[in-house]
């Protein structure tokens, strides 16, 4: 079995500052009023608070859906979805690593593609399947990947673009359309 290795301490405070970084940027694409936000019932956990069927090989991230019950209301028409950002702390630091890459960004990349995820599944964008990352179609993952790169590419953040250059294959072909507009356009 794989030795679980996890966030430090200052891996930790750039974790939270990526997850307000990406929160701000995502509410802003999908132009969502706080109210809006908030009705998207998300939550991120490291891996040292990943239950054993939040582990995952492979991936950087997964998003779980649960369904959450108001307390006291065992009506079902009191349930909502609880979406849950699994991050792989492991195969984070193992790829910053052997990448070369700055963990700030490459940080601010995966929980942006995750709560892209996240909007586009309680937007019903796209179907949630009860299946882990490397599931979901290919076509799914291109899309956002395409719009993450299209969110982050006008950020001044020091090793950014060579986090888009690990992440190229998985952008849609140039004059792809995300939300209307061509990923190679400037706008």
């Amino acid at each position: 079995m794989q030795t679980l290795r996890y966030f430090n301490r200052e891996a930790l405070l750039k974790v939270d500052e990526a997850v307000k970084v990406s929160e701000e940027l995502v509410n802003n694409h999908f132009k969502m009023s706080s109210g809006q936000w908030l009705k998207n019932r998300y939550d991120i956990k490291t891996a040292k608070d990943l239950a054993a069927h939040e582990h995952v090989n492979g991936p950087f991230a997964q998003v779980i859906k649960y369904e959450g019950r108001k307390k006291d209301m065992p009506l079902g028409s009191s349930s909502f979805s609880l979406y849950t950002i699994c991050l792989q702390d492991g195969a984070i630091l193992s790829n910053v690593e052997k990448k070369h890459l700055l963990l700030e960004p490459f940080l601010l990349y995966v929980l942006t593609h995750e709560l892209v995820h996240v909007v586009r599944f309680s937007k019903f964008k796209h179907r949630y399947e009860n299946k882990n990352e490397a599931d979901v179609t290919l076509g799914e993952e291109r899309k956002v990947h395409g719009l993450t790169h299209y969110i982050l590419k006008s950020m001044s953040v020091p090793g950014l673009k060579q986090v888009f250059e690990f992440y190229k294959d998985w952008l849609l072909v140039p004059g792809s359309e995300v939300h209307g507009k061509k990923l190679d356009d400037p706008a």
